[in-house]
């Protein structure tokens, strides 16, 4: 995730000094010491140090920069050691910051993932439909009035704020009664009377 933060922005410039002043004070070393020193791996650290950085581009610009420094080392260091020796160290220098920004760039995505994960989990949390506190009634209809002040029937309002569906049926109480309302309208209208 890409992060736009001024704080981010504040810490990124700061990092990006201290990690730039640490790969010239590894070359200077580079520079100071004979050819078959294997300096070329303190760079390795400039890597890991650019993983702070808020863009994954960093890793990639600091192991390029780093080997750089390493081949530029290797005309312009002390001369000292074999030459095969000289010619391993360095490959091997300039190996581990690859492999090391490699497994950064992976880490590094990741975490980006699972970053964006969280995010959606918070924001589906955020739309889970319940139904709590106190929800305004019509104590005669039973319509119960929503955020905008309108009145739904019940059925309407908890299907809009959960994930309840509805059958319509009769309890036993409702269906004695209907039953006796029915007997009471059949036996009028036998009877003729409205």
């Amino acid at each position: 995730m890409k992060t736009n933060k001024p704080t981010d922005k504040k810490s990124d410039i700061k990092l990006l000094v201290v990690i730039s002043f640490l790969a010239l004070f590894f070359f200077k070393i580079d520079l100071m010491t004979e050819l078959g020193v294997a300096d070329g791996v303190l760079y390795v650290a400039v890597v890991l140090l650019a993983r702070n950085l808020s863009q994954r581009r960093y890793i990639i610009i600091f192991a390029a920069i780093s080997s750089a420094l390493t081949v530029l080392g290797f005309f312009l260091s002390p001369p000292g050691g074999e030459l095969w020796k000289v010619f391993a160290n360095r490959f091997l220098a300039i190996y581990a910051i690859w492999v090391t920004a490699i497994l950064l760039l992976q880490h590094k995505k990741i975490e980006m993932e699972r970053e964006k994960v969280v995010i959606e989990l918070q924001d589906a949390l955020a739309k889970v439909k319940t139904l709590s506190g106190m929800l305004p009634i019509c104590a005669s209809c039973k319509k119960i009035r929503d955020d905008k002040g309108y009145w739904n029937q019940v059925e309407v309002y908890v299907s809009e704020h959960s994930d309840a569906e509805f059958s319509h049926g009769l309890c036993p109480d409702c269906e004695k009664k209907a039953y006796e309302e029915l007997e009471r309208l059949k036996k009028k209208l036998d009877r003729g009377t409205p």
